[in-house]
């Protein structure tokens, strides 16, 4: 099965295919018409089987889709909540491959830097917030990130933030 059986929208196929991709894994064959269809999803595959692109992929289109309708300032409409910052910003560059072609704005936060450019984007607005719990809380906490427009959350590496 090719990614353009999925009903993915073009400049989704063409960010997937200027990375070379071509094939769905069989984790992303079967998340992602289920996203698109807006339902709950909870996914299991070891590690290297392309679980980020299985959520990344669609949550992409389907905020491309409901961007048409709209104006006014960006809002926080998804947010990944991971436990490290290694795999935050790996989920980042995810979304920046897949995403290039859709002008949808992403960013990530986590500890153990200033916080200082990390608000200056949340202030800009973004569509995608990539966050570490602590982080997350911290900022929330001072004010500076606003989830009342939430309309997807993903828990990446749940079984690690429950531990």
């Amino acid at each position: 099965m090719a990614f353009k059986k999925l009903d993915l929208i073009d400049p989704i196929l063409k960010a997937l295919d200027a990375e070379g991709y071509t094939t769905p894994t069989p984790i992303q064959a079967q998340s992602i018409p289920l996203v698109l269809e807006k339902r709950d999803l909870l996914g299991c595959a070891q590690t290297g089987t392309g679980k980020t692109a299985a959520f990344a992929i669609p949550i992409l289109q389907l905020l491309y889709q409901q961007k048409k309708d709209e104006r006014g300032p960006r809002n926080i409409k998804v947010l990944i909540l991971t436990p490290t910052r290694e795999l935050a910003i790996q989920i980042n560059d995810s979304f920046a491959a897949y995403g290039k072609f859709t002008g949808l704005s992403h960013a990530v936060i986590f500890g153990g830097v200033s916080q200082v450019n990390q608000v200056n984007t949340l202030r800009r607005g973004v569509d995608i917030l990539i966050a570490t719990p602590g982080r997350l809380l911290d900022l929330i906490s001072q004010g500076f990130i606003d989830l009342k427009h939430l309309n997807i959350f993903v828990l990446d590496e749940a079984d690690r933030m429950l531990d």
